[in-house]
């Protein structure tokens, strides 16, 4: 029985990338208004209702890809250790930069550019991600505290991480070599999280 609901589970996660593999595609070479959910599932190979099924709204067939950290900021304060929750976030954000992690934003591949230029330049595809910007406050904010002061921690967390990220992102898209970018990137993450302390650690 295991094995078949294994068997079951790979098959649903091959079918979710091979839809969404294929709505990015069509979305970077038309636009992501210019392509309807009918032909995204011609190119999936699925049934309209089947596409649903896997992403409620066209949106999230792109979006869905910051759906795995949706509460990672939240994992990182649950498994801090002795650190302060601040630190440790900094301390993660400072290993994604080393990454070159897209969701940090410094990043010069192209896939990962021409992915950044279709989300940030589509007005729908930005109202989403509030919804998932909202989901990683609330999981952030459960394990910040509980109450107002809790909620303020995580939206301020959040709303500073975004934008780090998009500053890299710009500075990158524009043309600048991420050598340049990237020591200017970590000093910025440091007065950000300065500037958190100083407000959050306050409240």
């Amino acid at each position: 029985m295991s094995a078949e609901l294994g068997l079951r589970e790979r098959k649903k996660r091959q079918t979710y990338r091979a839809i969404s593999e294929a709505a990015i595609a069509l979305f970077l070479d038309k636009g992501f208004d210019a392509v309807s959910v009918a032909e995204v599932a011609a190119a999936a190979e699925v049934s309209k209702p089947t596409l649903f099924r896997y992403f409620p709204a066209k949106e999230d067939l792109v979006v869905h890809r910051f759906a795995d950290h949706e509460d990672e900021f939240a994992r990182v304060v649950a498994g801090r250790g002795d650190a302060s929750p601040l630190d440790a976030l900094h301390r993660h954000h400072l290993d994604g930069l080393d990454r070159r992690d897209p969701v940090t934003g410094l990043s010069d591949e192209p896939g990962v550019l021409s992915f950044m230029r279709l989300l940030y330049g589509t007005p729908s595809l930005v109202a989403r991600m509030q919804t998932y910007q909202q989901r990683s406050e609330e999981a952030l904010a459960r394990e910040l505290g509980d109450g107002l002061a809790g909620r303020l921690a995580a939206a301020q967390v959040v709303a500073v991480l975004r934008v780090l990220a998009l500053e890299n992102y710009r500075r990158i898209d524009a043309g600048e070599a991420l050598a340049v970018v990237e020591p200017d990137a970590r000093a910025a993450a440091g007065l950000a999280f300065r500037q958190l302390a100083r407000g959050v650690e306050a409240g």
